[in-house]
């Protein structure tokens, strides 16, 4: 559906970009973001009733696997587009260790 909108339309739209997935230094599969822009930014476009933490935590899943720092959730549900910006977690000083700070 946006693919083919896009296609052409956006300079720097890359479609169907793999990413491999590593798990303790071993590949176990790949990610395939919808629309990468400008090797930049992930668009993920979507049809639901609303934006959930799930959705939210797969775009953080997809920033850290990309190693970008910017996606945007579009959802196409809506009579109004509704957008929603994820920008990736900075790394806290002790790698490996959660920030549970707010």
């Amino acid at each position: 559906m946006i693919h083919e909108e896009l296609s052409g339309k956006i300079i720097g739209a890359a479609m169907a970009v793999l990413n491999p997935v590593h798990y303790r230094g071993e590949l176990i599969g790949n990610l395939v973001p919808d629309l990468i822009v400008y090797n930049a930014v992930i668009v993920d476009p979507k049809v639901v009733a609303c934006f959930t933490e799930t959705h939210v935590a797969q775009m953080i899943g997809y920033l850290n696997i990309t190693g970008l720092d910017l996606a945007v959730l579009i959802n196409f549900k809506n009579a109004r587009l509704e957008w929603k910006r994820v920008l990736r977690p900075q790394q806290t000083e002790e790698a490996g260790e959660a920030d549970l700070q707010i």
